[in-house]
């Protein structure tokens, strides 16, 4: 009887051990899990793709019509200083800055040097200063002797990442983004604590004159936001 018992005692460990050993994979599953640490091994990394134009790069090429429905394309400026300004002629900030700020002379004072000045409307159908009329009536008002752009479907705005009016952005001779931001350091105008006032665009255009890298290449723009299609 006693042997009988641990004959049955040990045939339970023995079939314990037996569940608890791992089971040899088949074929088919060393295949699907080789094949599936190939695809882990050889996936590409993740990249993040700038959302836009990227200072020291070539600025992204666009052609657009001005209010007279005439073509304008950035690379038939090779060669020369372009500055971009997005406008909205019914914007608080773009009316102060052309009424009493340093937009009001700037364009035409900017291109007797030889560089070009191209203003940018991304508003969008049924937004504040969408189209060519009402940039007109802005153009008038505000003495604009420069290419006023339209951008209706905001992709150019997108591709440079204009999120105010007035936003600007300085491209060299050799078609580089060299600034991307505010036009001076007064958004209401006048300096905060009363610092010394600097228009960064001037800044930026007399660091190219001069054959320097531009010292202030960016910096955070103010005004109204871009009226993009929803």
């Amino acid at each position: 009887m006693r042997n009988s018992t641990i004959a049955l005692a040990l045939a339970t460990a023995l079939a314990g051990c037996a569940q608890n050993q791992p089971q040899p994979q088949t074929e088919t599953q060393t295949t699907q899990a080789t094949s599936s640490q190939t695809q882990t091994q050889t996936q590409p990394p993740q990249t993040n793709a700038p959302a836009h134009a990227e200072i020291g790069k070539p600025a992204p090429d666009f052609t657009l019509n001005d209010v007279d429905g005439k073509s304008v394309s950035l690379a038939s400026f090779k060669g020369k200083t372009v500055v971009l300004e997005w406008f909205n002629p019914s914007c608080p900030f773009v009316r102060h800055n052309h009424e009493k700020g340093p937009l009001k002379d700037m364009a035409a004072r900017v291109e007797k040097t030889g560089a070009v000045w191209l203003s940018i409307n991304s508003g969008a159908q049924g937004k504040q200063g969408y189209g060519a009329d009402a940039t007109k009536v802005g153009m008038q008002k505000y003495g604009m002797t420069n290419p006023v752009l339209l951008d209706p479907d905001g992709k150019v705005g997108h591709a440079y990442g204009a999120d105010h009016t007035p936003h600007m952005f300085v491209i060299d001779k050799t078609g580089t983004l060299v600034y991307r931001g505010a036009i001076d350091n007064a958004p209401d105008g006048e300096t905060d604590l009363g610092a010394p006032f600097v228009n960064y665009v001037d800044a930026a255009l007399a660091d190219l004159a001069a054959g320097r890298a531009v010292a202030k290449s960016e910096t955070k723009a103010y005004g109204c936001g871009v009226k993009y299609a929803d």
